[in-house]
């Protein structure tokens, strides 16, 4: 072999950079390889939230939970996925994993204390103080080297390529045309954008996933990590024992072999860019082969687990769901490209809802972008293909974001013209253009209109929750945050589609990320992380930040556990 490391990651997103630091911090000589020419995955384009309960920013806020709430929680949501040892040790490992990070590398948390968990009336939640996000930080902080590697801001969920992040900064866009403070700081920030895109030709405040990413890079490139992009895993190399000891790699000067020591960890992001695979593990989805992700292309193309499948390793079945779901619309861009657009902040702005193809609403909007598929799913009218319609009227589109399109002052025309907006004076004529059924589209209407205006939903309950309400807006006129009659036309409407944010079933592993046999026996040498390891939440969406918080806890605790067993 050529080279020698003692642990190779192939990936670079949340949980292979976990790793690799992790890994590297113990001492470790760590190889990151990525196939694509920049790094960080989904996770790049990711909100950066992790659901970390009982964290450091909680216990310095006074919240002192016991383990045994979240642990309710979780018991209770995920019923017979509910994994506990899986999941007790995941609640064990997020806080320490926290302060790992916060205190020995360039990774800064920022608390979220007012993000609830979803699902408020189950035993066990919590109505904040369970979540952290990246701090944002200047990418010129983060050198050259960084600036290098990091792959750029998704454009779609951009405001012309600049990343605004969730809380403070998003509410004081939303708010822009009715706050001279929220004014200015947009106008303040907008024009610093303009400013690096001038003197760097890219933004340089990075938030949400970005700044996860950067900081990580920062902290695998402080700690002696080797990162190469364009540089493909193509096999696994085991000794005649059936370890592990090394891949065989593909960059730009061909191929070659790398020796692994101790590990080699798996973290390609899962599936949901492998057709054949959708196929055959998203239960209950129609044309599954035919279906929106939001990682970027070339991702998630389910590597890392025909990797695994090679030595011995199994991809995970009977997870609640395969796929990590989150409603899109598909956006029309320059030179014919199509762009993924996915819907997290619209469904629960008051004002707007979303019915199928037979004018009926099947869902609370408001709830986790998960749930709002399922239910898309769950209800879907017999020969219809899988999608929805979210219906805003004039007031709604004053004040909030329709999907992709923006608010007054952004004009319509532009997102009426291209398509991607059905616009119509009244709702029969926009249901016919949608292909509604035009009498139970106003029928529902009228009879949401009719308790929005009290602040009640008694079909779905929308708005009852903290995560609901929170979701909304707190200077909306009507008694509840989530909630306003759609009584004021033109009346809009966008199409969205049951994509998703990537893929909860992925290899089965134990408590400690190896990847596991048939026989539930470790494959010597082998750990997966993030999307390429089955979801600790059994294909459940409790709470938001599960995605990212079992990555980095699961990548740290499979970097810690490397290095403990070569000491």
């Amino acid at each position: 072999m050529s080279e020698e490391y003692d642990v190779v990651v192939i990936g670079s997103g949340a949980g292979g950079l976990a790793a690799a630091v992790s890994a590297a911090q113990g001492g470790a000589r760590v190889l990151v390889a990525e196939k694509a020419d920049t790094c960080g995955g989904a996770t790049a384009w990711s909100g950066g939230w992790m659901w970390t309960p009982r964290h450091r920013f909680a216990r310095e806020a006074g919240v002192n939970e016991s383990i045994e709430e979240p642990l309710t929680y979780l018991r209770n949501r995920l019923g017979e996925h509910f994994d506990e040892k899986r999941v007790r040790t995941y609640l064990e490992t997020a806080p320490e994993m926290v302060d790992f990070f916060q205190e020995k590398t360039a990774l800064e948390f920022v608390p979220g204390a007012g993000v609830a968990d979803i699902h408020e009336h189950t035993p066990g939640s919590a109505t904040g103080h369970r979540q952290v996000a990246p701090k944002p930080v200047r990418l010129t902080a983060l050198g050259k080297d960084v600036a290098r590697l990091l792959r750029r801001q998704m454009y779609e969920t951009s405001f012309l390529g600049m990343g605004i992040m969730a809380g403070e900064d998003l509410q004081a866009f939303l708010h822009s045309t009715r706050s001279v403070k929220a004014f200015g700081h947009c106008a303040a920030r907008v024009s610093r954008h303009f400013g690096d895109l001038a003197i760097y030709q890219r933004g340089q405040s990075l938030v949400n996933g970005t700044a996860l990413v950067g900081r990580l890079l920062r902290s695998a490139l402080d700690a002696g990590v080797s990162i190469r992009v364009n540089t493909r895993a193509n096999e696994l190399i085991t000794d005649a024992t059936g370890r592990i000891i090394g891949v065989d790699l593909e960059g730009p000067e061909g191929a070659y072999r790398v020796k692994a020591e101790q590990a080699v960890v798996l973290a390609t992001g899962g599936f949901s860019h492998n057709a054949q695979m959708r196929k055959q593990h998203f239960y209950g989805y129609p044309n599954a082969e035919e279906h929106w992700s939001l990682p970027p292309a070339g991702s998630g193309t389910g590597d890392g687990i025909k990797l695994a499948e090679s030595v011995g390793g199994h991809l995970k079945q009977g997870m609640a769901s395969a796929a990590a779901f989150c409603p899109v619309s598909l956006v029309p861009l320059p030179k014919g490209r199509t762009g993924v657009f996915p819907h997290i902040l619209d469904r629960a702005k008051p004002g707007t809802i979303g019915v199928l193809s037979n004018g009926k609403r099947f869902v609370n909007e408001a709830n986790g972008y998960h749930d709002f598929c399922l239910g898309l799913l769950e209800n879907l009218p017999a020969g219809d293909e899988p999608h929805a319609w979210l219906i805003a009227d004039a007031n709604y589109m004053r004040y909030y974001p329709l999907g992709f399109a923006k608010p007054a002052p952004v004009p319509t025309f532009p997102y009426v013209q291209s398509g991607y907006l059905k616009k119509a004076d009244s709702l029969a004529s926009l249901a016919r253009k949608c292909g509604i059924n035009a009498v139970e589209l106003e029928k529902t209407v009228a009879e949401f209109n009719r308790y929005a205006r009290n602040g009640e939903d008694p079909e779905f309950h929308r708005g009852r929750t903290v995560f609901n309400r929170n979701s909304g807006d707190p200077d909306n006129p009507w008694p509840n945050p989530s909630l306003a009659p759609l009584e004021k036309g033109p009346y809009y409407a966008v199409k969205v589609l049951p994509g998703s944010f990537g893929t909860f079933a992925g290899l089965e592993t134990d408590e400690r990320s190896r990847v596991l046999q048939e026989n539930g026996e470790p494959v010597p040498g082998l750990y997966a992380v993030g999307c390429d390891q089955a979801n600790v939440l059994g294909g459940h969406y409790p709470s938001g930040g599960i995605n990212i918080g079992p990555a980095m806890t699961f990548g740290y605790l499979a970097g810690q556990d490397i290095i403990t067993r070569t000491k």
